[in-house]
């Protein structure tokens, strides 16, 4: 029988933390059981106005409690990356949740979602060793070994992700898909700063000459999506071009893909994806085009 809801499990209009995954579960159990749809928002915190999006849209589902995970996971990150520095601002995180009225926040510890001694993880297939995967082998099998984790122990009906990490939530889909999890993937356009810069939480990073360097990423895009009725072609020059005029921009990969992020085809919709690293900080970012229209 289901343990009745507490004070400290679930209060309405206000956020709860929990870092126990089993009592988490079972405050969950009992809100669906309850009738109440759970939209998750994974992250791994330094929230920003990016983040207020994916939670706002959860809100927007039916009859939701949003839970917001933050845990930053060493699964995905390389042994040269930056985990030990990437930012935790947690408290300040809270506060973005109980501002934007998530429910829950599900904060574990490292040790709390990887058992001592194991050993098993998701394979992302071909895809997970293109593009960001051939750049940070291994990051996208750390992405979906805990993100499945998360669907496990939160059994939401909403998972809501941004469209800035498109390879990640491609490969979500796939997995929901493919894993046959009962969790309607919902993919959230990139916020962007006024002059075009994508909201990342590594932004930080960036000295004020990188940061001013780093809009070249999107100007590039913008570029690229402008010439898309020349084709694929003439999409990458314009994009290319963009990016050789600052040299202090690393580019890592500009590819242009279809939105599955199969082949790029000769006409129709497509995604034009970029990674570069400025100063020591790597930033990626992406933008839908239409192929072949014959408008410039």
């Amino acid at each position: 029988m289901t343990k009745p809801l507490t004070k400290d499990d679930y209060v309405p209009n206000d956020v709860t933390v929990h870092r126990d995954p089993e009592r988490l579960r079972r405050v969950v159990r009992a809100l669906r059981a309850a009738g109440r749809n759970i939209a998750l928002v994974p992250t791994m915190g330094a929230l920003h106005e990016g983040h207020r999006k994916l939670i706002r849209e959860a809100h927007v589902m039916q009859n939701t409690v949003v839970v917001v995970s933050i845990f930053v996971n060493p699964a995905q990150f390389g042994p040269a990356e930056d985990f030990s520095t990437y930012p935790r601002t947690f408290e300040s995180d809270v506060d973005v949740c109980r501002q934007e009225r998530a429910g829950l926040v599900f904060a574990p510890e490292a040790e709390d979602m990887y058992l001592p001694g194991a050993t098993v993880t998701l394979s992302p297939g071909p895809l997970g060793d293109e593009l960001e995967g051939a750049s940070r082998p291994g990051h996208f099998a750390g992405v979906l070994t805990v993100v499945s984790k998360l669907f496990n122990i939160v059994q939401p009906t909403y998972a809501v992700f941004g469209e800035k990490d498109y390879q990640q939530l491609t490969l979500i889909h796939r997995m929901a898909r493919d894993l046959d999890f009962p969790v309607a993937v919902v993919g959230v356009p990139t916020v962007r700063e006024p002059d075009g810069l994508a909201l990342s939480s590594r932004n930080r990073y960036l000295s004020e000459e990188e940061r001013s360097a780093a809009t070249a990423l999107s100007a590039a895009l913008v570029a690229g999506a402008h010439v898309s009725g020349g084709g694929a072609a003439a999409v990458l020059s314009a994009a290319s071009s963009v990016l050789a005029a600052v040299p202090s921009v690393d580019v890592d990969y500009l590819e242009l893909r279809a939105p599955d992020l199969g082949p790029a085809p000769e006409n129709g919709d497509a995604r034009l994806l970029l990674a570069a690293r400025v100063g020591s900080t790597r930033l990626i970012d992406n933008i839908a085009v239409l192929l072949g229209t014959g408008d410039e």
